[in-house]
This record gives C-alpha cells, structure tokens and sequence, in this order.
C-alpha cells in the first residue's frame, strides 16, 4: 500500500484517496479545478506572448498576500505549512484568479453583446407596488377606492395586505423582471409607470399591482462581469456533468474537456447557470515541503513567475433586494 496521507495514526492510501474525496462531497470541487486548469493553460499555449505582465503579476501577488493577511516573513511560513504548500504552489494559487479572468474574457467576451440582448428582457428592472388578498370582494373594493383616488395605494397595502409588502406601504423594488411570478412579471413587463391593473389571480391570491418605475438594464462593467460569469459557469457545470458521469459510468468513451476557442457565435438560448464555481484554496494535501532559507521570500524583492497575472479581478454581480415572489 502506497501511504498518500497521514493523519494521526491513520494511514491514507492513494487508492482511498478517491472515495474519500467522494464521501466528503469533495470530488466535484477537485474535478472542477482541474477543468479549469486546463482549459487556462491550453488557452494559454495558443498566444504568442504571456498572458500576463511580470507588472501585473506583481500586483495579483500583492493583492494575494494582503487578502490572506501575510504581512511577514514569518506569517508567509506559517501559511505555506498551515496549507501544506509549496512556494511554488502559493505563486501559482496567488496569480490564477487573474489568469482566469483573462481566459473568461478571451474565450466569452466576443459573445457578450448578442448574450446581453438575448438576456435583457429578464435583466430589466421594475419598482411597483402590490396588493394581496385571498378575499376577491376586499380585492374588488380596494381596486375601485384607488381607482376613484378615494385612498392611495400605499395606505390600502398597509391595511389590507397580507404579504412582507404591507410593511413598505405595498412598494418592492427595484427587482429584476426573472424575479417576480412569471404572470405578474408578464404584466410588469408591458405596464406604462403608474397603470393599475385589476385584480388578477396569481395562485391562491387576488393581486392588485401598480409599476412605478421601469428601470432598463445598462451594459456597464457590472453587467459584463455578470454575464461573462454565466456563460463560463455554464460552460463548466456541462464539463463537470460530462466528468463525473464518466466517473460513474466508466464504460462510456472518456468525455472532451477541452477549453472552448473564443468565437463570436450566438449564444445558446439555454438558460444559464447560477450556480458559482467553487473558489475555495486548497487546504489539505498530499505532501508538505518545508520552506527553506535556499527558497525566495515575497519579502526579497521576488521575480514574478511567468505564468502570473495583474491583481486579481473580483467576480462582481448585482445584488438584487428581496423581492415579494407571488
């Protein structure tokens, strides 16, 4: 038996290191690494210069030591054993997020103009005002009492209505239009601001509902970083399906994970995923080399390594506010 890892008096073999992984709902996240990893460097291998800076290097790798908190020599040793790393491991971890950000925008970013149009339409944002009732007579009267200006429409949803909206007088929003039910975002979405509907069922409940303001998406960086974030993300959840169920069916022919080549086809009319790769650092392996006084230090003057980045891009999205789903 071949000991991979030990810990305490257990001994690890290679051979267990799979089932383990698997058991501890590890696998998926090792796997889909490592399809990055390899997507990003047969990217990388196709460009005739690097693709990053020794400049921008630097900068992710100072970015790096200030999110883990490595402000000395001897923080930066603690951290290397505390996660079993190498410094060539801590170099390589320190510039892949900007590498990665790079490979996102070579291989997507033809693609974002014909996404984002296809994609507007849910993208949109609304601000309206709701009203929910189970009875359909109170429905009936509250509609025709805003109609006639006999009350406003914030002090009837104080009253009357029976969801979280009763406590900002009826007002939600700004959401996107993929937020509310699919019939009140319908209605929302060919609304002029201030026209009241009538009340209409929505499931159980008579709904009254006013836009207020209809607020157009904007294709600004935020956005771009959202939707490049979906078209990779969806690209990687088909990757790691295609793995792991190889993994569990190894009979079948192994699966092509090769990186996608940048190109400016129409995006897939799919829906994309919203489910985030993982970007959890490694904490455990199997090895730990000891960092000797023979190894560069970050604090003497370090030479970049060739294959790092400019500061690492943080992923962006907006945050929408919670929005009543009827």
């Amino acid at each position: 038996m071949t000991v991979a890892l030990t810990i305490g008096e257990r001994k690890i073999s290679a051979e267990e290191l799979m089932p383990l992984l698997s058991s501890y709902g590890m696998l998926p996240n090792l796997i889909q690494e490592l399809i990055v990893d390899q997507a990003i460097a047969q990217w990388e291998a196709t460009l005739q210069e690097p693709a990053i800076s020794e400049e921008e290097a630097q900068a992710a790798r100072k970015q790096f030591l200030a999110q883990q908190r490595i402000d000395s020599e001897d923080a930066y040793k603690a951290w290397l054993t505390r996660n079993a790393m190498t410094q060539q491991q801590f170099e390589a971890l320190a510039v892949r997020s900007l590498r990665l950000e790079k490979f996102k925008t070579a291989t997507w970013g033809p693609k974002l103009e014909s996404y984002f149009l296809s994609r507007k339409s849910s993208l949109d944002k609304v601000i309206y005002s709701l009203i929910r009732t189970k009875d359909v007579g109170i429905a009936q009267e509250l509609y025709f009492r805003i109609q006639d200006g006999e009350q406003s429409f914030a002090e009837l949803a104080r009253e009357y209505s029976q969801g979280q909206e009763a406590q900002t007088d009826g007002l939600i929003g700004p959401v996107e239009l993929s937020v509310p039910h699919p019939t009140l975002a319908k209605m929302l979405a060919v609304s002029q601001p201030s026209q009241l509907w009538p009340p209409t069922r929505i499931s159980d409940w008579m709904v009254i509902v006013r836009l207020e303001r209809y607020v157009p998406v904007q294709m600004d960086d935020n956005t771009r970083q959202r939707l490049l974030n979906e078209l990779f993300n969806t690209w990687l959840n088909e990757q790691l399906t295609a793995v792991t169920g190889a993994i569990a069916n190894p009979d079948a022919p192994a699966p092509d994970v090769s990186a996608p080549l940048p190109t400016d086809e129409e995006p897939s009319d799919e829906e994309p995923s919203n489910e985030e790769p993982s970007n959890e650092e490694p904490s455990v392996q199997a090895t730990s080399d000891e960092v000797t006084s023979d190894e560069a230090s970050p604090w003497d003057d370090p030479t970049p390594s060739n294959d790092s980045s400019t500061s690492q891009a943080p992923s962006t999205s907006k945050d929408s506010p919670t929005a009543v789903d009827v």
